[in-house]
């Protein structure tokens, strides 16, 4: 996984959900957004305080969170 130190976890700040540098801005959010078609220089003009890199790592977070696993089955 590439680095995500931008992510951020703390149970005072939206409720421990993954947020961007500590503010109060989720990761899902900046997902959200992005799926719903704003471009990066959109959303960096709604929230003037995020930068360039806070979009890429809250979608490198999104991708890693949902690699899915296989495991194998074990027959009876």
């Amino acid at each position: 996984m590439n680095r995500v130190d931008r992510i951020t976890f703390d149970p005072g700040v939206m409720g421990g959900k993954p947020c961007i540098r500590g503010m109060r801005v989720t990761a899902g959010m900046i997902v959200g957004l992005v799926a719903a078609g704003r471009t990066s220089d959109e959303i960096l003009t709604l929230y003037p305080y995020l930068e360039p890199e806070d979009i890429v790592q809250a979608l490198t977070y999104a991708a890693w969170r949902t690699e899915e696993v296989d495991l194998p089955l074990v027959s009876a």
